[in-house]
Order: structure tokens, then C-alpha cells, then sequence
């Protein structure tokens, strides 16, 4: 006794291979669904420096606007040494009462030496005003640097120096700064994710019994950039970039400071042409920038920066040229 097969089931066609269907039938046949690429939390990517969780969204709307003319050149003596002249002829503006912003004429002259290695760095500077300012950055290791930043200045109490020793592993970054009147800081930030990233902050400066502590979240795809940085010295700032192209970015940023109810909106672009890089902001409190640095040949670039505060009637516009990289 066999199973009984019917006439019908006998002379069925076969099933037709999915690679034989017709067009209209293949594309009504469901798509076979890919797996999801699992997360390796044990091999994440290492995260920017907590100083640096807002760097892309600075360069819009942080534009180097100044007033006057400013010319800078750099002359290399070596691969590893150059020199560095800068004259500034402008105005400055002088803390004032009121919403007034008062202006004096002012001009300086800059001298400076840069030493530049694979492993360190030391830079420094001297005004004829009497200011000293130099940076020093040595690689102790792969994981391990030291940094330093002073500020030497003739008047009593104004001088400064800021040590810092940066951690970099894997997937983490961190650091502890040590400056003077007893200032110690210490931040860290972690990547949690491929494209997040959670970190914090903490400072004490003894000579006014004044500490903060501070969190941070950085999100970062292909595209766009979001951070988020709230402390209990009372500010709120939210940023967020979004990469049209290669060549064009727009950013803007929330600040809030709750101890004085004030908030301002900013919104910016980064616009990089075949020669020229075009950088500007508009916020809310009616403040309008714009820098623009014009590649006229190799090393010579012409600037130029204008910036109008509607509220206070201020207006600043300057013109400047550097020549040597």
C-alpha cells in the first residue's frame, strides 16, 4: 500500500527557481533580510578630546574676526624651526558700563619661533607690549602626553601656566590639568558606541573656592555631529553640524545660562572653495560675522573679516595678509 497521488499532483509544473522568475514576479518575491552588523564593544573608535567635543561647530561659528589690518610671515630656517613675524595695526575695545563699547587705537608687533617634531612641540611668542606666551607639547608614549601653556605678563596677578597630562587609549581619552592660584581639573570621555560618546569634567580653583562639575554627549555619524555639555556653573550648550557636502557644513548652537535667564541662538557656515574658505554666524543677539581667506598663491593667503553688532552699533572690519605655511 503506497500513498495515493492524485492526477493533478502527478502533472503539477515544478516550482520555478527564484532566478527564473519574470521582472513584475521578482519584484513582488519578498527581499531576503539582511543581518545587522553586531557592535564589537570591545573594539570601539577613540573619541576627540573632551576640550575638543565641540571643534567642528568653533569653526563656523567661531570665526577670527578682528579690526584693522594684521600681516603675519613665517619664515622656515629648517624642517623642524621657523620664525614668525606679526604686525597688528587696529582698535581695541575697552570694558565700558552700559551697553557702549568704547575703542582705543592700538598696534603691536609679534615675534616668534616655532620647533616642530614628530614627537613635540614648543612655540613661543613675545609682544612688544611686554607679553610672553609659549606652549610646549612632548609625546611621552603612544598612550601619554604632556602639555604646558604660560602666559608671562609685567603686571602683578595677571600671569598664568597650565600643565596638562593627556591619556589616550582605545576607545577613551582623558586628562588632569594643574595651573596656578591652585586650579586642578581633570575630564574624561568615553565612546559608549560606534558614533556616541559620554564623558564628564570637574575643576577646583583654591584662590576662589569656586569647583564645577560637567557632562558631556558627543554624536558623530558620516554626516552630522551633535554634542550636548551641561554644568553647575549654570551654562547649557547644545551644538550640532550637519555636513551638506564635502566642501559646505552649517552648524548651529543653543547657549543657556541659567543663573542670568539668558539664552542665545547661533547659526553658522564652513563653506571650502578651490581657493578660498568662507566662515560666518548670524545670532540672536543681531551679531552678523564673516571671514573669508583667499589663497592668492602658495603661501600667500589674503583675509578678510567683518563683523556687525545691531545692538550695541558696533562695527568691525579688518583686512590682512600671511605669507609662508
Amino acid at each position: 500500500m503506497g500513498a495515493h497521488t492524485s492526477k493533478a499532483d502527478a502533472t503539477a509544473a515544478p516550482p520555478i527557481p527564484p532566478g527564473l522568475l519574470p521582472p513584475a514576479a521578482a519584484a513582488a518575491a519578498p527581499a531576503p533580510v539582511a543581518d545587522e552588523p553586531k557592535t564589537d564593544y570591545l573594539d570601539l573608535p577613540c573619541p576627540v578630546k573632551y576640550e575638543e567635543l565641540q571643534r567642528e561647530a568653533l569653526m563656523s561659528l567661531k570665526p577670527e574676526v578682528f579690526e584693522g589690518c594684521r600681516f603675519d610671515f613665517t619664515k622656515p630656517l629648517s624642517n623642524k624651526f621657523s620664525l614668525q613675524h606679526s604686525l597688528f595695526m587696529g582698535s581695541v575695545e575697552v570694558p565700558s558700563q552700559g551697553n557702549q563699547t568704547f575703542k582705543v587705537p592700538a598696534a603691536s608687533y609679534e615675534f616668534g619661533a616655532n620647533l616642530l617634531d614628530s614627537q613635540g612641540m614648543l612655540i613661543g611668542r613675545i609682544l612688544t607690549d611686554g607679553r610672553m606666551n609659549a606652549r610646549v607639547k612632548y609625546d611621552l608614549s603612544d598612550m601619554f602626553s604632556f602639555k604646558m601653556q604660560t602666559q608671562l605678563i609685567s603686571e602683578k596677578g595677571y600671569s598664568q601656566v597650565m600643565f596638562d597630562l593627556d591619556a589616550k587609549g582605545l576607545d577613551y581619552q582623558g586628562q588632569i590639568k594643574l595651573g596656578n592660584n591652585a586650579f586642578y581639573g581633570v575630564n574624561y570621555l568615553q565612546s559608549v558606541t560606534p558614533t556616541l560618546a559620554l564623558g564628564g569634567e570637574a575643576f577646583w580653583l583654591g584662590s576662589q573656592q569656586k569647583s564645577g562639575v560637567g557632562f558631556a554627549a558627543r554624536h558623530a555619524s558620516s554626516s552630522s555631529i551633535a554634542t550636548a555639555q551641561v554644568a553647575t556653573t549654570g551654562l547649557l550648550s547644545l551644538t550640532y553640524v550637519q555636513k551638506v557636502s564635502d566642501k559646505v557644513s552649517l552648524a548651529s548652537e543653543i547657549l543657556w545660562n541659567w543663573n542670568s535667564r539668558e539664552t542665545t541662538a547661533t547659526v553658522g557656515y564652513d563653506y571650502l572653495l578651490r581657493q578660498c574658505r568662507l566662515r560666518g554666524k548670524v545670532d540672536s543677539q543681531g551679531v552678523v560675522s564673516a571671514y573669508i581667506e583667499e589663497r592668492i598663491n602658495h603661501g600667500i593667503n589674503f583675509l578678510m573679516s567683518a563683523e556687525i553688532d545691531h545692538s550695541k552699533k558696533d562695527y568691525k572690519f579688518g583686512l590682512g595678509m600671511t605669507i609662508g605655511e
